[in-house]
């Protein structure tokens, strides 16, 4: 059973998949060639599920960075006999374009070893497990190399250490001496493809500097912002980017599948899909550690997975990286789990519940985009009406809510919220979109839906908006309200709900819970950093800075040793916890640190 803390890992990315990459300089998670793909190495999340280690043969420390500007790792192990650098990537190509980082990716993992001090032994442990640990394949000698057969993959090690190689897999030992570099690789191709094979040090010399300059470049074309936490945002924004798909600019909520909300329980879900709910949020993420080209790029793979919808319908919530509609929900029995968390599950059963919060943040999307969508495809637009048009005639329906509550629909405060916001947007697009029409209709729905929310939401025993109408239940997602814009942050009501909040919401850090209510399932999860930067954006928005920072600097001091945030915080041990690096942390960062420099400008 692992037992590895998930803050011991780094993110390596090519923008068409992720591994993650343990302290000790393990590699205990990889799919091949998609984000969502069945993992090659999947120690993450069983010991014997695969992985592919590298580390000093004796004692030593460890520290680590990402390069400058980059999404490539360094990590520095030191030894009595020396210093041993390891950096890892995955390689982006050749010929790159800061513009498609990662269109050229050869599907290829490079791990280089060089010595900065003496002469340093080492240890290689290759294990690769494809199918998330069913098969057990067989491995090969090749000149340079070890061939992997077994299964739907095709895998080459280029290793310049001899091997040796037994049922468990393959290992050995060398030396690194000063001044001396050893290059290794994984290279994967599908069935039917060209095979894979051993890559040259000279190429591999060359993979590692083309990947070092294409995040170099992406990073001096993009990342213009130069407000308040900076440097934080600029690392937020390379991690979106390493969480995006480069065919489609879909962006993962994830890298990672049943990572648990609470150690030991059920609560673990297969976060390696692309949300509808985070459109909007990401959307000005993007906007603000990126570039506009990256929100249009999302917002042109959201458009596209959705255009399908049919009006008579519920708009599907998620989509699988390439547009996929089914992401149907299964276990795999054969993996403990993560700390033994069991069930592991791949897919992901939320893409059949209905929720209607989804209206309001394709076309919040759109309303930030709207500089750029000066000529809509006629199809687009006649979507975007058509969503606008289902908020006016859905918002009174009861839903799952953007928690995803695995119970009976509810009433929820926020996805009235967001119908709100998408007839909002709209009817400012109603130029854009050719509609000016329906306004009028529009016009009466937001109000109903408003005096819905102000009469319903509001729940005077609790003294603050509510979970849902009718429940006195907090939930963060009412922070909502000052963000998206249905009320001013100095608002009464809002002011009042923001208190209750960071007063009845929070654990003794100043972290937020989502909520405390049941939701269908037993066990309890952590505090939630999405929320507890959403409770920073919205001090910052009603003109307490100074608060606003506080709370920004808690969420922030949970970032492990390379700047990456899962989705929650143990409430009792600080432990990171759920599926990692997780974008909506991340987007939460971002947006808060835009808005806390926002309002010290003001100020």
């Amino acid at each position: 059973m692992t037992r590895t803390p998930i803050a011991d890992y780094a993110l390596l990315s090519d923008r068409h998949t992720a591994a993650l990459v343990s302290r000790a300089g393990s590699i205990d998670w990889l799919c091949l060639p998609r984000f969502d793909s069945p993992a090659v190495f999947a120690a993450l999340l069983d010991d014997d599920a695969g992985h592919w280690s590298f580390r000093p043969s004796g004692e030593f420390t460890v520290s680590r960075r990402y390069v400058a500007s980059t999404m490539v790792l360094e990590t520095i192990f030191e030894t009595a006999g020396g210093t041993l650098v390891l950096t890892d990537a995955l390689a982006t190509g050749a010929g790159h374009d800061p513009h498609r980082l990662g269109a050229a990716a050869p599907h290829l993992l490079v791990r280089t070893a060089t010595a900065t001090g003496g002469a340093v032994e080492f240890e290689v442990r290759f294990r690769p497990r494809p199918e998330y640990g069913l098969i057990a394949p067989l491995l090969a000698p090749v000149p340079g190399g070890v061939r992997v057969r077994g299964g739907a993959d095709q895998l080459v090690l280029s290793t310049p250490v001899p091997l040796g190689i037994d049922a468990e897999g393959a290992a050995g030992q060398a030396v690194v001496a000063a001044g001396e570099r050893l290059s290794f690789a994984l290279h994967w191709s599908r069935q039917g493809d060209p095979p894979p094979r051993v890559w040259p040090p000279d190429e591999l010399a060359a993979q590692l500097e083309h990947t070092l300059s294409a995040w170099r470049d992406w990073s001096r074309a993009h990342q213009h912002y130069r407000g308040d936490y900076h440097d934080l945002v600029h690392h937020s924004g390379r991690v979106l980017q390493a969480l995006s798909h480069q065919p489609t600019g879909a962006i993962v909520a994830a890298a990672t599948t049943s990572l648990p909300e609470q150690i030991g329980g059920e609560r673990n879900w297969d976060y390696r899909y692309s949300w509808v709910r985070d459109a909007s949020l990401t959307m000005n993420a993007l906007w603000v550690a990126a570039c506009p080209d990256e929100a249009g790029e999302f917002f042109s793979f959201m458009t596209t997975a959705a255009a399908t919808y049919e009006p008579r319908s519920a708009l599907q919530i998620m989509f699988g990286v390439g547009g996929e509609h089914d992401l149907s929900e299964r276990e795999l029995p054969h993996l403990r789990g993560w700390r033994g968390s069991r069930p592991v599950r791949v897919g992901n059963g939320a893409w059949r519940q209905p929720q209607v919060d989804v209206y309001g943040e394709l076309l919040d999307a759109a309303h930030r985009l709207s500089g750029q969508l000066t000529e809509l495809d006629p199809q687009v637009r006649a979507f975007l009406v058509t969503l606008a048009d289902a908020a006016a005639h859905q918002w009174r329906q009861p839903d799952q809510g953007i928690w995803e509550v695995r119970g009976e629909p509810r009433h929820f405060l926020y996805s009235k919220v967001m119908c709100w916001v998408a007839l909002d947007r709209a009817i400012d697009l109603a130029d854009h979109l050719c509609a000016a029409d329906r306004v009028p209709g529009w016009r009466r729905a937001r109000d109903e839906v408003r005096q819905a929310v102000l009469r319903e939401g509001w729940n005077a025993e609790a003294g603050a908006f509510t979970q849902a109408f009718g429940s006195a239940d907090l939930d963060a997602s009412a922070l909502a309200l000052p963000i998206a814009g249905f009320l001013p942050a100095d608002d009464p009501r809002v002011l009042a709900t923001v208190e209750r909040v960071a007063a009845d919401l929070t654990d003794a850090r100043g972290l937020v819970y989502r909520y405390r209510g049941a939701d269908g399932l037993s066990g309890q999860e952590g505090t939630f950093l999405l929320c507890t930067y959403w409770l920073a954006h919205a001090l910052a928005l009603a003109g307490q800075v100074e608060r606003a920072r506080e709370v920004f600097e808690t969420a922030t001091g949970f970032v492990n040793d390379v700047g990456l945030l899962a989705e929650e915080v143990h409430g009792e041990s600080g432990e990171l916890l759920g599926n990692f690096p997780q974008a909506f942390s991340h987007i939460g960062l971002i947006n808060a640190a835009w808005a806390i420099d926002q309002a010290g400008a003001r100020s």
